[in-house]
């Protein structure tokens, strides 16, 4: 197939070609079915083909943040650190592609407008912004979790003269911020990324902060030789752990209760959680911290206290430290020299909490009684997750129901890889499974074996198709949102829980239950001949 095509008929369409759209191609492919993959952008990538911005650097350790399905690969490639920037995690996806030949199924520079079910064939019609349309037997989605860019709608915004640029949006030829008064808007992940790069270059920088965020050092290294040659020793036992985890890290939750624990004793293991970096203090910490107020708060104090031996301003400290929220509930983020950047002469945080954001005029940006005067605006505002960027295509199920409109008070699923009345679509992925809250290849390729395999099921009985029913999508709602409620979750106002996107239903969207269990319970509901779908 000539990727510059789109055939009129094929086995199935995948929309997108990042980490998740690329193996379910050759997922697709080792079936034998034909497969046209979908994609907006000129290349493979994903996230990490979109989000090219100053800082940009993946927060799961390298050897955890790649593929397993094919041993050699995994031993074939060498990663440089521990957690690598968005050149060296593309050079990778582009690797891959181009080692399994991948972009001969894929069409760039295609974006979807509509996929509509034919419910006399069991077929979809996918519709492309070119005019272009393909029919295909199933349909899968691998858009995303953070892919939809959401920019606050701020007055004023269209008469700023100088230059606007949304981190999940880089421009690709890169920016020069050198001597430049730089404004950023929000203290996220991609914030705290790229505000210590932009403090460099920038002569000022100016940092608008809603919500102070939970960060955790993450202290990169370059891997070496030695230690390079060590991981790939080991690597089959590492993948095991993690498709076992709770959320897919190469390191678990101690057992026990914090609270249980010896203070003294407690504070040596944060302070040695710290020291290392990463996401132990959390992820590897102990289960009641995420479910007991009392647990959370011994966290987040050793947190905040850290955070003040950092900065050296007072009045800078009491912003940066979040205290309304249970630590873990929004976000964590791993920073290089995040905190230590607030040590700079030529960088202001401001809180909009105190001088709230008015407005953008021609030349900078109107908070509180004063305007500040910048040549730039970053927003850092991050994604309309888990449901934006399957919002933005219209896809009609059963009797014409459209699937944003079944959404519209939360996202109801089964297992986070199908919903009722949409037969033979699957999400990689989708709200419902743990995704967002997980080390994201580990779920990724967990999503797409189990639908691969279903698919080969279908195949190999001959049935037309499959669907999620009612009562089994019903359950698994009522499970998600159970889980979630025994956790501290609900209690932060985070993109987790749509709170980012006004007008969006405050429903937590992810699974809590943990990346291994939720392994287990889709391995059992394959065995038991798919429970909870209606196979035709």
């Amino acid at each position: 197939m000539n990727a510059s095509e789109v055939p009129a008929t094929v086995d199935a369409v995948v929309i997108g070609a990042g980490v998740s759209g690329l193996y379910m191609i050759y997922s697709l492919r080792e079936l034998g079915l034909s497969t046209l993959a979908l994609e907006a952008g000129t290349d493979v990538g994903g996230t990490w083909f979109w989000n090219r911005y100053p800082g940009a650097r993946c927060d799961s350790e390298s050897w955890c943040y790649a593929y397993t399905f094919d041993k050699s690969l995994e031993q074939e490639w060498d990663w440089s650190c521990r957690y690598p920037e968005q050149p060296e995690i593309l050079a990778y996806l582009n690797h891959v592609a181009d080692r399994f030949d991948l972009r001969s199924s894929i069409r760039f520079q295609t974006r979807v407008e509509s996929a509509v079910l034919d419910e006399a064939t069991g077929t979809w019609t996918v519709r492309t912004d070119g005019g272009d349309e393909v029919r295909a037997r199933y349909l899968v989605t691998a858009v995303g979790c953070l892919s939809a860019a959401q920019v606050p709608a701020v007055d004023g915004l269209d008469r700023f003269t100088g230059d606007c640029y949304h981190t999940g949006s880089w421009p690709h030829e890169g920016v020069d911020l050198t001597g430049k008064r730089v404004a950023v808007v929000g203290t996220g992940s991609s914030g705290m990324q790229t505000i210590p790069v932009i403090a460099e270059q920038a002569a000022q920088l100016t940092v608008l902060q809603r919500t102070p965020n939970f960060a955790i050092p993450a202290r990169n290294y370059v891997l070496g030789e030695r230690r390079a040659s060590e991981i790939k020793g080991s690597i089959g036992q590492i993948r095991d752990f993690t498709r076992h985890s709770f959320a897919g890290f190469p390191f678990d939750l101690r057992e026990g209760n914090l609270l249980d624990i010896d203070p003294d004793v407690a504070r040596e293991q944060f302070e040695e959680a710290w020291e290392a970096g990463g996401f132990e203090l959390v992820f590897a910490g102990y289960g009641d911290v995420l479910v007991d107020e009392k647990a959370n708060a011994v966290v987040a104090d050793f947190v905040r206290e850290k955070i003040a031996e950092v900065v050296d301003d007072p009045e800078t400290v009491a912003r940066l430290q979040p205290r309304d929220y249970p630590i873990g509930t929004k976000r964590v983020v791993l920073d290089t020299n995040y905190f230590e950047t607030y040590n700079r002469d030529n960088v202001e945080l401001v809180s909009l909490r105190e001088e709230p954001l008015h407005e953008v005029t021609a030349t900078g940006i109107r908070v509180g009684a004063r305007e500040i005067e910048v040549d730039a605006i970053v927003f850092a505002t991050g994604f309309d997750g888990l449901t934006g960027a399957l919002g933005k295509i219209d896809i009609k199920g059963r009797g014409g129901e459209r699937l944003k409109e079944k959404w519209a008070a939360g996202p109801r699923t089964y297992l986070g890889v199908a919903s009722a009345g949409f037969p033979n679509m699957f999400m990689i992925t989708g709200p419902g499974s743990p995704s967002v809250m997980s080390n994201m290849p580990v779920s990724i390729e967990q999503h797409v074996e189990w639908i691969r395999d279903c698919i080969g099921h279908l195949e190999e009985v001959g049935a037309a198709g499959i669907e999620a029913t009612r009562t089994a999508e019903d359950g698994w709602v009522e499970h998600v949102n159970e889980t979630a409620a025994a956790t501290l979750f609900p209690k932060a106002n985070s993109w987790y829980m749509g709170a980012n996107v006004p007008g969006k239903p405050r429903v937590f969207m992810p699974y809590l239950g943990g990346v291994g269990p939720y392994r287990q319970h889709c391995a059992e509901v394959a065995e038991r001949g798919y429970e909870g779908f209606s196979v035709v």
